[in-house]
């Protein structure tokens, strides 16, 4: 890494009354003046805040992802509906969207340990009172809750890599940390897999919440004592490319004043923004779907379905690698580009897997792998869009405004998708989602022109 240039710290806006439990750290009363001392310093730092940043976010998957496993066996003993199940999942997704925009706003000026150590243990919570309950209402009302705490979870991520990373790595670093998503989602499948599959005790959906709220209280131990703030919360100076895109000292209309001109009125945020929308629909169309999809379409049992599942995700790992690395490499950051050519494969995988008949496991298996690896690469690299066209200084802004549209969609993936099924069965579901991955393409499509980053025109005007 080239040495960071050396500037005053920057002390942001802070949050007053209950929220100044997550005012931002404060400058270190130490800061840094040699450069190997500080080179040294960043990279024990950076390595850090990607571990544990990826540990705590794949952490929250546990509490969140887990009802989709549970949903087979609640419904058989609570004799639950599709149409029940996709309230709760769409209730929940809603809120989680509303909450990561509000949540972006404050994180950009908050303490990213606290506000995410919180939200975990608060999530952890409702988990193990959602396992201890019954009622449909009581479900419905939790899932809500958590869903407001989840949305807590992904801004001060946002902040971090923004904050830790150059623009020139930032691709490359954030589909790393992207991996997060991914790693939540196959290890709460193959956990909920082995808890519901009946192989060693009686099937019990309620330890798909106990068991993973308890990880969660344990991570969130982890995130406390290992996660930094901002580099000049250790002592260092910004980082190298950024430093200029913070103003030393800023009010909070100052701030407000530039969300708007780089957040609210580029029209390539809103048009990612609306992307998102469709890719997140597939994306939790199949995972929250997916055990149900499989086996009444495919005739494949839960426990095999959850390791299917976890197949998606391993794969859209890949994919999310891939296309950072792509980026980064090959498209000078413009990562809108490489989100068109994901997006319009997006479209053939899920015409094949709706197509391949229920004998062909192996097909299935290798398509819905596909799938994964198609629909997870503009998940990731459409943040990047976002994170690097609003600069360091409004990053958690802009990926929470993408968030709402990005959750807005459980709406359908949920509830929509649910009735559609229960109504006109599976096949009617996947013309849908079809439809969703050709606008989506169209979208993104449209972003083709965006520029890599808004960081030289800060500097031009600094």
């Amino acid at each position: 890494m080239a040495e960071p240039t050396i500037v005053p710290p920057v002390v942001p806006p802070t949050a007053g009354g209950l929220l100044g439990i997550f005012r931002p750290a404060p400058p270190a009363a130490v800061k840094l003046t040699d450069p190997a001392e500080i080179a040294a310093k960043y990279s024990h730092w950076q390595k850090l805040v990607l571990i544990f940043s990826i540990t705590g976010y794949a952490t929250f998957y546990f509490v969140r992802k887990n009802l989709g496993f549970a949903m087979p066996i609640m419904a058989r003993e609570l004799g639950i509906d599709k149409v029940e199940f996709g309230t709760f999942l769409s209730l929940q997704g809603v809120l989680y969207g509303v909450s990561k925009f509000a949540n972006g706003f404050l994180a950009d000026r908050a303490n990213a340990r606290t506000f995410m150590a919180v939200a975990l243990v608060v999530s952890a919570i409702v988990n193990v009172i959602f396992g201890f309950s019954s009622s449909v209402i009581v479900f419905g009302l939790l899932w809500m809750v958590n869903g407001w705490f989840q949305g807590m979870g992904f801004p001060p991520c946002a902040r971090l890599i923004a904050n830790w990373f150059p623009p020139k790595q930032l691709a490359t670093k954030f589909s790393i940390w992207n991996s997060s998503h991914n790693i939540g989602s196959i290890l709460i499948a193959l956990l909920c897999g082995f808890l519901v599959s009946g192989y060693y005790f009686r099937p019990n959906w309620r330890l798909c919440f106990f068991v993973p709220a308890g990880i969660a209280l344990v991570i969130s131990v982890l995130l406390w004592f290992n996660l930094p703030d901002t580099p000049p919360s250790v002592g260092l100076p910004e980082v190298e490319g950024t430093h200029l895109a913070t103003p030393a000292s800023e009010s909070t209309e100052d701030f407000r004043a530039f969300l708007m001109e780089k957040v609210f009125r580029n029209k390539y945020i809103w048009l990612v923004s609306c992307a998102n929308f469709f890719v997140y629909t597939i994306r939790y169309a199949v995972f929250d779907w997916g055990p149900t999809l499989l086996l009444e379409v495919k005739h494949i049992q839960i426990m095999h379905g959850a390791e299917m599942i976890a197949g998606f995700e391993v794969f859209g790992l890949l994919g999310a690698l891939l296309g950072g690395w792509i980026t980064d490499r090959f498209l000078g950051g413009r990562a809108g580009r490489a989100c068109v050519v994901y997006m319009a494969l997006a479209i053939v995988s899920v015409f094949l897997f709706w197509k391949v008949p229920p004998r062909s496991e192996w097909l299935t298996t290798g398509l819905l792998c596909a799938t994964g690896f198609f629909v997870y690469g503009p998940q990731c690299l459409l943040a990047i869009v976002a994170v690097n066209l609003a600069t360091k200084r409004a990053a958690a802004t802009a990926v929470g405004l993408t968030s709402i549209f990005g959750y807005a969609s459980t709406s359908v993936s949920g509830l929509g998708l649910g009735y559609l099924v229960q109504h006109y069965g599976w096949d009617v579901g996947f013309k849908f989602l079809i439809g969703c991955a050709v606008i989506g393409t169209l979208l993104f499509v449209a972003v083709w022109p965006a520029k890599a980053h808004s960081y030289a025109e800060h500097d031009q005007h600094a």
